[in-house]
C-alpha cells in the first residue's frame, strides 16, 4: 500500500481547508439491560451498527466476562500505537516482519470501591512496550527513525501524556 499517495490528496484538502482536519469523535451508550449494574454496551458513531460491550472489573464485583473500561483504555493505547507504527513504517517504506504491543495500566480498586479518600479514583500509571522487528537489511537510522516517529505521532500515547481538559456534565433528568 501506497500511504503518501493515499494521504494526498487528504492533506492537500487540509493545507487548502484546515478547519476540515478538525474532527470530533463520539462514543455514546447504546440499548443494554438497565436492570444488570455490572455490564452495559457503547457504540462509536463513527461506525454505525458496531457495539462494544463492557462491564465492571472482577475486583470490583463483575463477572470479568467482557472487557472493562480500563481495558478498553489500555487497548486504545495498544491499537493507536500499532497503527501508527504500521502506518509510520509504510509511508516510510520500511517492511515490518513483527509488531506486538503490549500496555498495562496501574490502578488501586480501592478508590473506586470508596475504601479511602486517601486513595485515587482512576489509573494511577501506565507502561507502553513496543517490539519491533523489521526486516533484515533494513538502515538502522531509519529504523530509530521509525520508532520515533511512530511514538510522535501517536494520538492515544500524547493525549495520555499531555492530558487534555474533560469537562463532565452529569445531571438528572
Amino acid at each position: 500500500m501506497n500511504l503518501r499517495e493515499l494521504q494526498a490528496p487528504i492533506k492537500r484538502r487540509y493545507e487548502e481547508e484546515p478547519e476540515a482536519a478538525q474532527i470530533t469523535m463520539t462514543v455514546r451508550s447504546a440499548p443494554s439491560d438497565l436492570s444488570d449494574p455490572l455490564h452495559c454496551a457503547i457504540a462509536p458513531d463513527a461506525v454505525p451498527g458496531l457495539t462494544w460491550r463492557s462491564g465492571a472489573h472482577p475486583g470490583v464485583g463483575g463477572a470479568g466476562d467482557v472487557a472493562c473500561s480500563g481495558d478498553l483504555l489500555m487497548g486504545a493505547l495498544a491499537a493507536c500505537q500499532e497503527v501508527t507504527l504500521r502506518m509510520v513504517a509504510a509511508a516510510m517504506g520500511i517492511e515490518l516482519e513483527a509488531v506486538e504491543v503490549e500496555v498495562s495500566g496501574r490502578s488501586d480498586l480501592r478508590g473506586t470501591l470508596a475504601m479511602s479518600r486517601d486513595v485515587p479514583v482512576g489509573v494511577t500509571g501506565i507502561t507502553c512496550t513496543t517490539r519491533v522487528k523489521v526486516r533484515d537489511g533494513t538502515n538502522p537510522d531509519r529504523a530509530r527513525r521509525l520508532l520515533e516517529n511512530a511514538e510522535r505521532y501517536c494520538v492515544v500515547l500524547n493525549t495520555l501524556r499531555g492530558g487534555v481538559p474533560v469537562e463532565s456534565d452529569f445531571r438528572l433528568e
